[in-house]
């Protein structure tokens, strides 16, 4: 084939695809159609109910709205668990809007202090290039929210509740990039003409200063303390008094999130199993520990997960939510759209595959809260969403096991889950992946 497209190509490729009936049945339906209704394999969605032989949640779904706080509500609703519980309430919610204000602020400082680290670089360094692409993201990791927890504490949602942009969050992060990328241009300008690390980060602290006063006026001010005080479920009257957020966080935070780490199923030949990584830039409080993922075999990771649910724990987790899913049916599974039968095209990417070439990172974090075993084996499992409870049951989805295998990459267990010799492994310097590795994806 020549390196330009010729006329007589063109007309063969129509002539070919006007001969197939089956094209042009394909085209008359989805010209008129959406795709995925199209490719929707019906098979599929009839055969999967939604009842789990494990179940956890007794509780409503939470709802993000237009933000990528996934991460941050998978992190809190884990924890509300334990919360409910203690204080006797049927349901509860922690303030994501308050882990969000401190997370941006704390990102914003991290982020200045990658720019000032990488002053001495070329604008088109690719490092550099990624910084600046994305200085104001939403995302985050389990790391980054046990980070946030132990330096902020929590609060209950009645005392920093939702505001207009903690639900909508673009025009925020528009102002915030705007603020950072400004104060990027000047930290590099003045590090050019040699000044030193103090200057640097005296303009970082102005920069800090504007980016605070951004974020009080979009998503209010966070309490130093307030009075916390509520009815159980059986409408009994309880009062703690006035409480710091560092307070409420001991009290009522029943895990021990210091005993937790994250494992992830990275299959790509440069990722050796039974060894631990990092991302470089990837964080949100400064000398706070590195996010350090465990890399280990899909098989082991689907064990701890069913281990932890049968035992009562829900499970924190990250995947690929974009590949094969129905946000309507409330339904993951790897084959339920057939686009080959669509397009006629042979689909044959392997999960290292997609990684490799940028068909697939993290893009969602969720929490298990259920799993369908037949033999000691999952077949299928339940996921407590944060989209609200108007799709699926409730806000509940059923994710069939072949989709954890390809489109789950992480969740976060107890250390003390692992094998030993998986546990020894945590200790060792972690492999360095460069900031725009996937496996930092769910933090952008």
């Amino acid at each position: 084939m020549q390196r330009a497209l010729t006329k007589d190509q063109t007309e063969q490729f129509a002539k070919e695809f006007d001969a197939d009936p089956s094209r042009r049945l394909m085209q008359n339906a989805v010209t008129k159609t959406p795709v995925k209704d199209v490719a929707l394999d019906r098979r599929i969605v009839t055969s999967v109910d939604h009842s789990v032989s494990h179940l956890l949640d007794d509780w409503a779904a939470t709802n993000q709205k237009q933000s990528g706080r996934c991460w941050l509500f998978a992190g809190t609703n884990l924890l509300r668990v334990g919360a409910a519980t203690k204080l006797d309430v049927k349901d509860f919610e922690f303030s994501q809007n308050y882990l969000l204000f401190w997370d941006k602020f704390e990102k914003a400082n991290h982020w200045l202090e990658s720019i000032i680290d990488t002053s001495d670089r070329d604008l088109d360094d690719r490092t550099v290039a990624h910084l600046l692409q994305s200085p104001a993201e939403d995302g985050g990791q389990w790391n980054m929210f046990v980070a946030l927890v132990r330096k902020h504490g929590m609060v209950p949602k009645v005392a920093m509740p939702e505001t207009q942009s903690s639900s909508a969050t673009n025009v925020m992060n528009q102002r915030l990039s705007a603020v950072l990328r400004q104060a990027a241009r000047d930290i590099r300008a003045r590090a050019a003409a040699g000044d030193d690390a103090e200057t640097l980060r005296a303009l970082k602290a102005d920069a800090l200063g504007a980016v605070h006063r951004v974020l009080s006026i979009h998503l209010g001010t966070p309490p130093e303390s307030f009075l916390w005080q509520w009815a159980d479920k059986d409408k009994g009257f309880h009062r703690d008094g006035e409480m710091t957020p560092s307070e409420f966080a001991e009290r009522y935070v029943t895990l021990p999130l210091e005993d937790y780490v994250c494992v992830v199923h990275d299959p790509r030949p440069t990722s050796p199993v039974g060894r631990t990584f990092t991302v470089e830039h990837l964080g949100n409080v400064v000398d706070a520990p590195p996010v350090v993922y465990l890399n280990i075999e899909t098989d082991l990771m689907k064990q701890l997960a069913t281990d932890a649910i049968v035992g009562g724990e829900p499970v924190w987790f990250g995947c690929d939510t974009d590949q094969m899913s129905s946000t309507d049916l409330g339904l993951w599974d790897a084959h339920l759209y057939d686009y080959d039968a669509v397009y006629a095209t042979v689909s044959d990417l392997d999960k290292a595959d997609r990684l490799l070439y940028h068909a697939s990172l993290m893009t969602h974090a969720m929490l298990f809260t259920g799993v369908d075993l037949v033999d000691d084996v999952p077949r299928r499992w339940r996921v407590e969403n944060s989209w609200g409870d108007d799709k699926a049951d409730k806000g509940f989805y059923t994710m069939n096991d072949n989709w954890f295998a390809e489109h789950v990459f992480e969740i976060a267990v107890r250390r003390d889950a692992l094998p030993p010799d998986l546990q020894a492994a945590l200790s060792a310097e972690p492999i360095v992946l460069p900031a725009w590795d996937p496996m930092g994806a769910l933090a952008r």
